[in-house]
């Protein structure tokens, strides 16, 4: 691939999620550490089994789209989460009693542990050419809520943050290692995280993409990310 639009890439957005499947926010900065971007998915709905609320059924995850009504923001007192002009904090019995009743079992709120709540890894990136052309050629809404980031690099050439697999990518002051692609589920065709509506985007992506789009990244130098930030491939 032609090497130019990789020096030319820059952060146009920076997305956490507080709460795991849940809506998210998105900000000027981040702190990344060897975890991830801080505060990322740290809290998970939680059935009794352990399950996390999610929009596909997994051994680890499962479909409760209700939590999809819900977003989740960071403050300094917490975790706010919010439905419509409801509010709870994170960690607050009546958050958990809203959520049960909301998907019909006891649920729990519950900080990461033992169990990680991230999928595959630590880190997402998104391409903003990548967006532009599944919105051109398969014809769907690929806003990058949908695929729910952290990291969308404003890009020229679609899915050039594939060619980057197995390499270094500095982004502002963290040093990346890029794994792998992100192979989707349903939830991407849900609405969603301030999304109206649904579209057949997880089809099309089988189509024409193996379902994947997007990249995974491990944390290899923790730091500082601005929206802004230059992102330069080793």
């Amino acid at each position: 691939m032609d090497e130019a639009p990789l020096a030319a890439a820059r952060v146009r957005e920076l997305r956490r999620y507080p709460v795991k499947s849940m809506g998210g926010e998105s900000l000027a900065t981040v702190e990344v550490d060897e975890r991830g971007v801080v505060g990322d998915r740290w809290y998970a709905v939680e059935d009794p089994e352990r399950r996390f609320a999610a929009g596909k059924d997994t051994v680890r995850f499962r479909r409760r789209d209700p939590v999809f009504a819900y977003a989740a923001a960071t403050t300094d007192d917490g975790v706010v989460v919010r439905r419509g002009r409801a509010t709870w904090m994170a960690g607050d019995p009546a958050l958990d009693t809203e959520l049960s009743t909301a998907m019909g079992v006891p649920i729990t709120v519950a900080a990461e542990t033992d169990v990680p709540h991230f999928d595959d890894g630590a880190v997402s990136l998104i391409g903003t050419a990548s967006l532009a052309w599944c919105e051109a050629n398969l014809d769907v809404d690929a806003d990058r809520r949908r695929i729910r980031p952290n990291v969308v690099v404003e890009t020229s050439e679609p899915f050039v943050e594939e060619a980057w697999l197995g390499r270094l990518v500095q982004v502002g002051a963290v040093e990346l290692r890029i794994t792998q692609r992100i192979q989707r589920c349903r939830t991407v065709d849900l609405a969603q995280d301030g999304v109206a509506g649904t579209t057949p985007l997880l089809k099309a992506l089988g189509r024409s993409r193996e379902v994947c789009l997007g990249v995974y990244a491990e944390v290899v130098t923790p730091g500082r990310i601005a929206v802004g930030d230059p992102v330069i491939p080793a």
